[in-house]
């Protein structure tokens, strides 16, 4: 009777350990996830209307921004030069381009030989009432370096973004680009949507 207590007692013990085992195992997975993968994200403010709304809940990608190209098009989760908080915003601007706002439209410039050939950037994301102004800052030409992005929020009038530096007023020091090391994620999806239904 007393060895068939002691087994049933190994038994519990090595079924115990197991679990904690698994359940262990299960905490790494899902922090190396977190951390080093994936990682959720709110969206503050109203910046990124109509695509994210105050408050929605993302899932931002951390090995993209690392290992892959950046495309036009691309939401970021970054923090600009001489800022502490971050910013979520949309890449407009590639590097080696120039950004040009012209009757609040998004014109993109290369170089083709010996002249430079710039097209109207359609942005089917944004609202059809949105209007792309030079904002307080009154500048209306960006170079984008080989190494930078040139980023706008989709909102326009909402926050503030690469044609005013982020509101630091830094022109003279190119600070309006956002550089590799500025980014930490690129947008996934959004996992949960604000309680008013938007998306």
């Amino acid at each position: 009777m007393q060895n068939v207590r002691k087994r049933r007692l190994q038994i519990m013990l090595l079924d115990l350990f197991d679990l904690v085992s698994f359940l262990v195992f299960v905490m790494w997975v899902v922090l190396f996830i977190r951390f080093f993968i994936f990682n959720p994200f709110t969206v503050v403010g109203q910046s990124m209307e109509t695509k994210f709304h105050q408050w929605d809940f993302i899932i931002v990608d951390k090995i993209t921004p690392r290992l892959w190209t950046l495309e036009r098009g691309d939401i970021i989760v970054f923090v600009p030069k001489n800022r502490d908080v971050p910013f979520i915003k949309r890449i407009v601007g590639l590097p080696g381009e120039t950004v040009k706002i012209i009757n609040n439209n998004v014109m993109i410039c290369t170089w083709t030989w010996a002249e430079q050939q710039c097209d109207k950037l359609e942005e089917y994301y944004l609202w059809k009432d949105v209007v792309t102004s030079t904002t307080q800052c009154n500048v209306d030409t960006f170079e984008v370096q080989n190494d930078g992005y040139f980023v706008m929020w989709d909102n326009r009038s909402a926050s503030t973004d690469s044609r005013c530096c982020f509101g630091l007023w830094c022109f003279e020091n190119s600070n309006y680009l956002v550089y590799p090391e500025d980014i930490i994620w690129k947008v996934a999806i959004k996992l949960f949507p604000t309680l008013e239904g938007h998306w």
